[in-house]
């Protein structure tokens, strides 16, 4: 700074000394203009240090996060009542708004009735495992009889101790004795798989009814649309007698979040060429003229959408201006009534890098300036 100085005033003095104090040479316009020239440019010095050292943004803003608030709805339901004004502030879990339940109330009765239907056959399987497998017994021992007496009268029969008539019987009886049985295996089979067929150890059917049961009850919940956090209702529009459906895609009100609120200004990127997280921050914010609010960087987002391509079937194309696109730096604020800020208050932003400090003053007299010119622009009398 000193040394900047110092060159600015050899300057002058030489510039009094060759014209006005020995008149070594003639001032005229010519040299007029050369010495305005030269000496603008020694004033670059000053500049350059500002900008890189204490980078300024006059395009800043307070920011919000911002919860767009959609009925999640099944189908067309109707609004039946609006718990909330425009420009109210809620608290997380208060009511906004309250939906027809009609619908939904008879689904989830529906889905009981299902879900007592499915557990009451999941119980009754056992039971008939039971009776398959009693069955199997009962058709064992008739296939055991059966093959006894096919047995002897197979033996009897060439001897001439029984007729034929009663071996075709016998052999008739332990063919149906066997086709029993097999029948038997299958149903006890199938018993077995019913009982097996399970999602974590719970009959699939339970559990598909009991899926059932949690989605009626979820879209019923959704009938009543509550603050998801602690904000302020924005463009509330809604009335009794509007109908929201799943295929709707706007919201129906917005909710500005009071929690985690920052400022974000961008700048030109040679600015940031020494700009870091936690360095001191002063904002002058336009709807409080005349305060400075200290701060601190907390980030700088390192990208801006003209380095994105989105997949298209589209060749890029580049033209003028968008030579450049700026970086935007996040910033909190020590002031512990940041909440008081309404989301796009503008201001502007000095960074303090912590290089130049012999320049840092001119940028605080800077922003300070525009802090105080507030009062009075923009000069609208009317």
């Amino acid at each position: 700074m000193f040394i900047a100085l110092g060159l600015v005033l050899i300057y002058v003095v030489f510039v009094w000394l060759v014209f006005f104090r020995f008149r070594w040479l003639k001032f005229n316009i010519v040299w007029g203009v050369v010495g305005f020239w030269v000496g603008v440019h020694m004033l670059l010095i000053f500049i350059i240090a500002l900008r890189f050292y204490q980078p300024y943004s006059m395009d800043a803003h307070v920011i919000r996060p911002t919860i767009q608030l959609v009925p999640r709805l099944e189908g067309p339901t109707l609004l039946k009542e609006v718990f909330v004004d425009n420009n109210q502030p809620v608290k997380k879990g208060d009511t906004l708004y309250q939906f027809d339940t009609a619908t939904y109330q008879a689904k989830v009765e529906e889905a009981e009735a299902n879900l007592a239907s499915a557990t009451q056959n999941a119980e009754a399987l056992q039971e008939d495992l039971d009776l398959a497998e009693q069955e199997l017994s009962q058709a064992q021992a008739q296939q055991t009889y059966a093959q006894q007496q096919f047995d002897r009268y197979s033996n009897l029969v060439p001897k001439g101790g029984a007729r034929q008539e009663s071996l075709d019987k016998w052999t008739a009886d332990l063919a149906s004795a066997n086709a029993a049985v097999a029948e038997a295996n299958t149903n006890v089979k199938k018993a077995q798989i019913a009982i097996g067929a399970q999602v974590n150890g719970v009959n699939a059917q339970v559990v598909a009814a009991q899926a059932q049961l949690d989605e009626a009850n979820y879209y019923l919940e959704q009938t009543t649309l509550k603050a998801p956090e602690d904000g302020v209702i924005i463009s509330q529009q809604a009335r009794p007698g509007l109908v929201v459906g799943a295929l709707r895609f706007g919201a129906i009100a917005v909710l500005v979040a009071d929690d985690d609120p920052y400022i974000l200004a961008s700048f030109y990127q040679e600015h940031l060429k020494f700009v870091e997280p936690d360095q001191e921050v002063e904002v002058a914010l336009d709807i409080y003229p005349g305060e400075i609010f200290k701060g601190k960087v907390v980030d700088v987002w390192w990208g801006t959408g003209q380095g994105q391509i989105k997949p298209s079937g589209n060749v890029p194309t580049f033209r003028f201006p968008s030579l450049q696109g700026r970086f935007a730096v996040q910033i909190d604020i020590d002031d512990p009534n940041l909440k008081r800020l309404p989301a796009g208050t503008h201001g502007a932003v000095a960074i303090y890098t912590g290089g130049g400090q012999n320049f840092a003053f001119l940028r605080r007299i800077n922003i300070r300036l525009y802090s105080w010119s507030n009062f009075l622009f923009p000069m609208d009398f009317l």
